[in-house]
């Protein structure tokens, strides 16, 4: 037996935001897709979703601070009350955190869940990967996906039934989907509601089965579609095609196609939000006498004036030259940090330079204050913040 609290890393005191910020990044960095479905992440994303759904409903977080998880026991529906599974887990972060600034919300959950007394379930949701560049991520791009979607079969239009026939009402249920399970506990007697154990919640069996899908009333087929992509979209974020999933047994509504965005990184530039991070070597007579460097860029290249005196270590701004908000409020800069670069073979006519350079040269401090690197570039960003 878990105890939720400590699967959060909250106090028992802990106040609604707090709850919900600690599975914000819990869910994050356990969730399956970004662990290469690891069954370990997968089980670990579970337990702290079925934590956070606990404790975020006072009506059952009162339930468990004073009985536990036993408690839980007995009613319908996710957080410990009728069974926990993952598909909970995604359903409840899809609900609270799928949605990102200036597109719909993500991931509302597809299945029995979602329909009314007797109507037919809705499609599963289908989750497509994309690839995305720095470049695309610069300007917003359409991409055209091609996706199995379960369709509705042609031969029985959909009802599962063989041609001439009709499916016909669920003798355990007389057709709502639904059945009452009653359980008993140290607490007392539950009764729930929950999907009918014969027609599995359509409120209808079917005696003779269509031929081509077989009873499940669809058939899978390839689709394509367009998918536009906004600037400014990170591998954090989701778009969301409402109603364009599998279509739901027995003629339900679709689910919806999600679509997870994999922007690649970049071997040079750095990113931090909006910004770019560069590290710059330059040579030590650009650094001591300034000059005009080539610096790599989303777009390509651009121009870097290094002043004179230039300290190994010191950062340069190049305004708007990194990447765009995603809700369109501007563009972030590429902040580029210098390291003065020591050849380490030096001969001819560059020794005998260096060796003059020496003898008149100014000698160097005793010292330097020691910055550290941790932390370097977060208080580069906020010196450099507006």
């Amino acid at each position: 037996m878990s105890d939720y609290y400590q699967l959060l890393g909250v106090s028992r005191d802990a106040g609604a935001d707090d709850i919900k910020k600690a599975y914000r990044k819990l869910a994050l960095e356990y969730h399956p897709d970004r662990n290469q479905g690891s069954a370990e992440s997968e089980a670990r994303f579970k337990e702290v979703t079925e934590a956070y759904e606990v404790l975020r409903d006072p009506e059952k977080r009162a339930l468990y601070d004073n009985y536990g998880e036993q408690g839980l026991k007995g009613g319908a529906g996710p957080g410990g009350f009728g069974g926990f599974d993952f598909s909970d887990a995604i359903e409840v972060f899809m609900r609270d955190f799928g949605g990102f600034g200036g597109l719909e919300d993500l991931f509302r959950g597809g299945g029995a869940r979602t329909r009314g007394r007797g109507q037919p379930p809705r499609g599963q949701n289908v989750r497509v990967r994309i690839p995305v560049t720095l470049k695309e991520v610069l300007s917003g791009v359409t991409k055209r996906i091609r996706v199995q979607l379960l369709e509705e079969c042609e031969t029985c239009e959909g009802s599962g039934a063989a041609p001439g026939t009709e499916p016909e009402t669920c003798s355990q249920c007389g057709g709502t989907g639904e059945e009452r399970v009653v359980q008993r506990s140290a607490f007392g007697q539950f009764v729930s509601v929950a999907p009918c154990r014969q027609c599995r919640g359509e409120g209808q069996v079917i005696g003779e089965p269509c031929p081509t899908c077989r009873g499940d009333s669809r058939t899978r087929a390839e689709k394509e579609l367009d998918v536009e992509i906004p600037a400014g979209v990170s591998s954090e974020n989701f778009i969301t095609l409402r109603g364009q999933g599998n279509v739901g047994p027995g003629g339900g509504p679709r689910g919806d196609i999600v679509v997870l965005l994999d922007v690649e990184e970049d071997s040079r530039l750095k990113r931090d939000g909006a910004h770019l991070l560069l590290e710059l070597p330059v040579t030590y007579s650009v650094a001591a006498l300034g000059g005009q460097v080539r610096v790599p860029t989303v777009e390509g290249e651009a121009d870097l004036n290094v002043p004179a005196g230039t300290q190994s270590g010191s950062v340069l701004r190049m305004r708007a030259l990194g990447l765009p908000e995603l809700n369109g409020r501007g563009r972030g800069d590429l902040l580029v940090r210098i390291h003065v670069w020591t050849s380490q073979s030096v001969g001819g006519e560059e020794r005998e330079l260096l060796e003059r350079l020496r003898e008149l040269e100014s000698p160097a401090p005793e010292s330097l204050e020691d910055e550290g690197e941790r932390g370097f570039w977060s208080r580069v960003k906020e010196a450099f913040s507006p």
